[in-house]
């Protein structure tokens, strides 16, 4: 019987952000969070993707692509909803001490937000364009840790 080595808490919730970001809804970018409390349970997922009832990105396409805005810019033209923000309302004040796992940076926006509801751990585990947000995050006393899910190597700080 061959024995496998078992993920990293942190490789396991990059690995499931990176699949809930699968359900993205965004031509442009795929984006997953996964909120996960201090026992190791998920609290809330969340993708990225226009509100509720609205037709798809997928769909009608990029207002974005349409208009020429590049990537990282242009938030309040984008009618979508970020994965983080998506996954904080539905954790509500749940989120409070856990560690928010991410594919990619949050944005300048999305940071506030996560500072603001208590998160106290951010793992990402690919990049944006926009690195503000992770000025926000350091200035707040978030710890931001990068993990680098092809090479299987442990965090470090991004």
């Amino acid at each position: 019987m061959e024995i496998h080595e078992r993920p990293t808490w942190d490789e396991y919730f990059s690995r499931i952000a990176r699949d809930v970001a699968l359900r993205s809804t965004c031509i442009r970018h795929q984006f997953g969070a996964v909120i996960v409390n201090e026992k190791h349970e998920i609290v809330a997922t969340g993708y990225n993707g226009v509100v509720r009832g609205a037709p798809h990105c997928l769909e009608v396409g990029c207002v974005k692509d349409k208009n020429n805005i590049k990537s990282g810019t242009g938030h309040e033209v984008c009618p979508g909803v970020h994965a983080e923000q998506n996954a904080l309302i539905q954790a509500g004040r749940n989120s409070l001490n856990c560690t928010l796992y991410l594919n990619a940076f949050p944005c300048k926006i999305c940071a506030r937000l996560i500072v603001n509801s208590g998160i106290k751990r951010v793992v990402v585990s690919g990049e944006y364009t926009d690195r503000e947000g992770l000025q926000i995050l350091r200035d707040a006393g978030v710890i931001i840790s990068h993990i680098d899910l092809k090479k299987k190597q442990g965090t470090e700080e991004c």
